[in-house]
């Protein structure tokens, strides 16, 4: 009886370490999360606005000087740089931290991204709500990763899938393409998947990958989602949701890799 104290000590000083590691690994993603939103709202509303009004005036300017037919040109020629630049300087600020993610939530945010993959890709998401902000974070990222892996590497022929569903408290994902798929089990996991898994380990998710050759390739993860944001405010911090998932056990390991068969 008394030699199952220290064990049972160990056990809960092991999980009480791995809540810790969760904890900090949340923190983590956090901060990157809020610094990406930062970010885009800097360019918007700094580079991206004083660009957009130095085109109005280079275009008022090339209208004033309309008797020096070359210095209208000229003026006109830098008027359309600046307005291509600003619209770069946009596409860079939606790309590190989409605006619509966070005014409407992940469907319309990947809605959006998938109309932008040079492959055919359509989404499936449901009625879904609104989530914590890094736990939105986390599933779109993910997402967009796998989209643009799938663009990469399925062949120009192929399409893609892309499911969102909450289950039993329980956010998953599916990104799905009919392409050249690939030998998982042979293949050691890039920076972008282990990246994934990750972000979604951060808060107690899994990442899994199913792939054969010629058979297409399947990203799936999930992430616990306890709170809903039509219970509380997307802003609000995912940590509850990295704790509660770590009860009654805690894994280090987020992703699996599977060979179809």
């Amino acid at each position: 009886m008394f030699g199952l104290l220290p064990r049972l000590d160990l056990v809960a000083d092991l999980r009480r370490q791995a809540r810790e590691l969760r904890a900090s690994r949340a923190r983590i993603v956090a901060a990157a999360d809020a610094e990406r939103r930062r970010i885009e709202r800097d360019l918007h509303d700094g580079a991206q606005q004083h660009l957009i009004s130095l085109s109005v005036r280079l275009l008022m300017a090339a209208k004033l000087a309309g008797q020096d037919p070359e210095l209208a040109r000229l003026l006109e020629q830098l008027g359309a740089e600046v307005s291509d630049t600003a619209r770069e300087v946009r596409g860079l600020a939606h790309g590190i931290y989409p605006p619509l993610l966070r005014a409407n939530g992940l469907p319309d945010a990947l809605v959006a991204a998938a109309s932008h993959s040079t492959l055919p890709a359509r989404v499936q998401a449901g009625s879904l709500g609104r989530y914590p902000a890094d736990v939105e974070a986390a599933v779109y990222f993910c997402c967009l990763e796998a989209m643009q892996n799938a663009c990469k590497h399925a062949g120009e022929r192929a399409t893609i899938r892309l499911r969102l569903r909450e289950e039993a408290g329980t956010l998953t994902f599916e990104v799905t393409d009919d392409g050249a798929g690939f030998d998982a089990a042979a293949r050691s996991p890039g920076a972008g998947l282990l990246n994934m898994a990750d972000r979604l380990g951060a808060f107690g998710g899994h990442l899994r990958v199913d792939s054969a050759a010629g058979q297409g390739t399947r990203i799936s993860g999930t992430v616990p989602v306890p709170e809903r944001a039509d219970q509380a405010s997307p802003k609000t911090s995912a940590m509850a949701c990295a704790v509660a998932a770590l009860l009654p056990q805690a894994s280090s390991c987020a992703m699996s890799v599977q060979a179809s068969t």
